[in-house]
C-alpha cells in the first residue's frame, strides 16, 4: 500500500506541470539559456579574479597543443589543422617582428578576401599584440581611404587578389603607412612582399608577453560598420566582445563535433567573431568558402558533412529561390545561426530543407546588447525576461519619425512604449556592458549615446533599431532609423552614396533612400533621386561613376529625376513620401531609370520592366 499522501503529491506535481505549461510555457528553455549565460560570465570572471586574462587567441594556442591534428579550416578541399594554422601564424608574426617594426598596441589594417591567410595574418598580428582592422574588400577609392585613415594603421596588408584595389588608392595613401602584399614579388614601388618572407621565416612562437592582455576591455580589433549615417566607422572591439561573440554557437547548442560552414565575408563580425571565434570556443572545424554560392551551397554541406551553417536573411532567400532538386533534405545540417530572415522565408526554408533549427539573433557590431532566439519562435530575434534584463538592461522608447529623434515628455524624460508597439531599442551603458565607440571619431561615439533618458546621470547606447516586444516577451526587429538600410546583407549609408553621386558636375544635390521591392527584405532596394542639374543628365557617366566608386551592393538600382529638391518643414530632405511612392512608373510622372546589369547601363524604367522586376524575371 502506498502512503495516503503519495496520490495527492502526484496530483499536485501534475497540476503544477500543467500550470507551468499553460502559464509559463518557456520557463525551462529560458532557465537553460539563462544558466548558460551566467555560467559563461562566471567562468570569465573567475579567470579575472585569478589574475588570468584568457583571450580567444589563448584558447586557440591551447587547442593547437591539445588537438594538433584536428582540422581547423577546410578551404577548397585542403585541410588546415590547428597545428598548421598555429605554425603559419607564427611565421607571419616572426616576419613582422623582424621586418615590420611593430610595437604592442600598434594597428595593422587587413584588406583580404575569404582565404586561410586572412586568418593566418590576423592571428599572427594578434600574437604580436597588434590591433587588427578588418577592411571591407568591396569598398573602393574615397571610402576605402577614409577607412584606412580612420584607424591610423602602421601597416596595410593586402591580399593577392586585391592588388587592383590597392593600385587605385596607393597614390593617395598616407606615406607613413607601410604596405605589404601577399605575393612573392611586386611591381609597385615601395611595397613589401610577404609570401616570400613567410616561407623563409621560423615557425617558433613569438614571446607570449607580446600577446598577453592586461584587461579584457583593451582593444583587439576594429570592425567597420556603416552605423546610422555617413561613411563606414571603425567599431572598437575589445577582448570582452570577442569572447562574447565566440560564445554564440556554444550558447545555441553547437559542440566540438560540429562542422561549421562559413560563406559570409570574414571582415564581418558574424563570420570572424561568431564563426571563427565560435569554432575556437568549441574546438570545432570550419569549412571556409571564398564566396557564397547558392547553387553549390548544399553540395558543399553534403561533401564536408556540415552540421552548422551561418546565414543572413538574404542568404536563406537565395537558397529558397534555387530550382527544387531531389534529396534536398539529405544533409546533416542541424543548426542555422544568423539574423535577418523573413517569416515567410523562415517557413519555406524549414519546409523545403528539413528539420534545421533556425537560431536567429540580434546584435550590432559595436553594440552592448544581444538577443538570441533560443526557442525557435518564427520571426523573433530573441526573448527577454526579468532576469535577463537584470544582466543586460534595455528599453524600447517612443520615437518621432519626422523629427528623427526620441520623444521626450514635458519633464524632458524619454517614455517607454507599451508591449506590441514599436520603439527605439536602447541599452544601458555601465561597467558590465560598456560601449567602446569608434576609433578616431569621438563625435560619432558621442552621437550613439543618449543621456538623461529616464533620470539624471543615466547613459544609454542608441542602437538605431526599432523593435517590438510582444505580450509573451518575444522581441521582433521592426525597422532601422536614420539614413541607412540593408541590401544584399550589407548596411548601405545613404550619405556615402550621395557623396559619390554629387561628385558629378551635372548633379547639384542628391537624395538617397531605400524602397521596398516585393519578394525582397523591406527597405532593401537602393533608390537614388538626382535633385538639381547644371546640364543634362548623362546616364553613361552616371553608370561609370557608381560602379567605379561604390561597392556593388550600394550602386543605385533606380534613378528618379525631379527639377526641384523636396524639403521637410525643418529643411531636411523629404524621404518619407518618396519611400512610400516607390518606383512604379504607372503612378510616378517623373522620369525613372533602372540599372540593368546585363546591359551595363541605366535604362528607362518602363511598365514592362517594372512588371518583370515584380515577377522576379528581372534579376536584381
Amino acid at each position: 500500500m502506498l502512503p495516503s499522501w503519495v496520490p495527492g503529491a502526484a496530483a499536485g506535481i501534475v497540476s503544477l506541470h500543467l500550470m507551468q505549461k499553460l502559464l509559463f510555457p518557456y520557463f525551462w528553455s529560458d532557465l537553460r539559456y539563462l544558466l548558460k549565460v551566467v555560467m559563461y560570465g562566471l567562468r570569465v570572471e573567475m579567470y579575472r579574479l585569478q589574475g588570468r586574462i584568457v583571450t580567444v587567441l589563448d584558447k586557440f594556442v591551447k587547442l593547437a597543443e591539445k588537438q594538433p591534428h584536428k582540422p581547423f579550416l577546410i578551404y577548397e578541399g585542403k585541410v588546415h589543422t590547428y597545428r598548421d594554422v598555429d605554425r603559419r601564424s607564427n611565421r607571419i608574426a616572426q616576419v613582422f617582428l623582424h621586418h615590420g617594426a611593430l610595437k604592442k598596441g600598434d594597428t595593422v589594417a587587413l584588406l583580404m578576401g575569404n582565404e586561410p591567410d586572412f586568418i593566418h595574418v590576423w592571428f599572427g598580428l594578434a600574437k604580436l599584440g597588434c590591433v587588427v582592422a578588418f577592411l571591407n574588400f568591396n569598398i573602393r577609392s574615397r571610402s576605402l581611404l577614409h577607412c584606412v585613415s580612420s584607424c591610423e594603421p602602421k601597416i596595410l596588408v593586402v591580399g593577392a587578389d586585391l592588388l587592383g584595389t590597392l593600385e587605385e588608392i596607393l597614390p593617395s595613401l598616407q606615406k607613413n603607412i607601410s604596405v605589404w602584399i601577399m605575393t612573392k614579388d611586386s611591381t609597385f614601388p615601395s611595397v613589401h612582399t610577404l609570401l616570400d618572407k613567410i616561407e623563409a621565416a621560423s615557425e617558433d612562437p613569438v614571446p607570449v608577453n607580446r600577446r598577453s592582455a592586461n584587461n579584457l576591455k583593451s582593444s583587439v580589433l576594429y570592425i567597420f560598420t556603416s552605423g546610422t549615417t555617413g561613411l563606414p566607422k571603425a567599431a572598437v572591439i575589445s577582448h570582452m566582445q570577442v569572447l562574447k561573440g565566440a560564445a554564440g554557437l556554444w550558447a545555441f547548442g553547437a559542440t566540438a563535433e560540429d562542422i561549421i560552414y562559413i560563406t559570409l565575408p570574414l571582415y564581418h563580425s558574424a563570420a570572424s567573431l561568431l564563426g571563427i571565434g565560435g569554432c575556437i570556443e568549441l574546438g570545432a572545424t570550419c569549412v571556409l568558402k571564398k564566396k557564397f554560392s547558392a547553387s553549390q551551397f548544399w553540395n558543399d554541406c553534403k561533401k564536408y558533412n556540415v552540421t552548422v551553417i551561418q546565414y543572413i536573411g538574404e542568404l536563406c532567400r537565395y537558397l529558397c529561390s534555387q530550382p527544387v532538386k531531389e534529396g534536398e533534405k539529405n544533409h546533416k545540417v542541424r543548426l542555422a545561426v544568423g539574423n535577418g530572415v523573413r517569416n515567410d522565408v523562415w517557413r519555406e526554408f524549414l519546409d523545403r530543407f528539413g528539420a534545421v533549427k533556425i537560431c536567429e539573433f540580434y546584435g550590432a557590431t559595436e553594440g552592448n546588447i544581444c538577443f538570441m532566439n533560443h526557442t525557435g519562435k518564427i520571426g523573433s530575434v530573441g526573448r527577454t525576461n526579468f532576469f535577463y534584463k537584470l544582466f543586460f538592461p534595455f528599453d524600447l522608447i517612443k520615437y518621432d519619425f519626422q523629427k528623427d529623434e526620441p520623444i521626450r515628455n514635458k519633464h524632458g524624460w524619454c517614455e517607454k512604449v507599451k508591449k506590441g508597439e514599436a520603439g527605439l531599442l536602447i541599452s544601458k551603458v555601465n561597467a558590465k556592458n560598456p560601449f567602446f565607440g569608434y576609433a578616431g571619431n569621438k563625435r560619432h561615439t558621442q552621437k550613439k549615446l543618449l543621456c538623461e533618458v529616464f533620470k539624471k546621470g543615466d547613459l544609454y547606447f542608441n542602437t538605431g533599431d526599432l523593435m517590438v516586444q510582444d505580450h509573451e516577451n518575444f522581441l521582433y526587429f521592426w525597422d532601422r532609423i536614420g539614413d541607412t538600410f540593408r541590401w544584399k546583407g550589407e548596411n548601405v549609408a545613404t550619405t556615402e552614396v550621395s557623396d559619390v553621386i554629387v561628385m558629378l558636375d551635372f548633379i547639384q544635390e542628391a537624395n538617397v533612400y531605400g524602397v521596398s521591392v516585393p519578394g525582397k527584405r523591406s527597405f532593401s532596394c537602393m533608390f537614388f533621386f538626382p535633385g538639381l542639374f547644371n546640364t543634362s543628365l548623362d546616364l553613361e557617366q552616371m553608370y561609370k561613376q557608381v560602379v567605379t566608386y561604390l561597392p556593388s551592393y550600394a550602386c543605385p538600382l533606380f534613378l528618379r529625376v525631379q527639377e526641384k529638391m523636396e524639403m521637410t518643414g525643418t529643411f531636411k530632405q523629404q524621404k518619407f513620401r518618396l519611400v512610400d511612392e516607390g518606383f512604379n512608373p504607372s503612378t510616378i510622372t517623373d522620369p525613372l531609370y533602372f540599372l540593368d546589369n546585363s546591359k551595363k547601363a541605366y535604362v528607362l524604367l518602363t511598365r514592362e520592366v517594372h512588371e518583370m522586376i515584380l515577377s522576379g524575371k528581372m534579376k536584381l
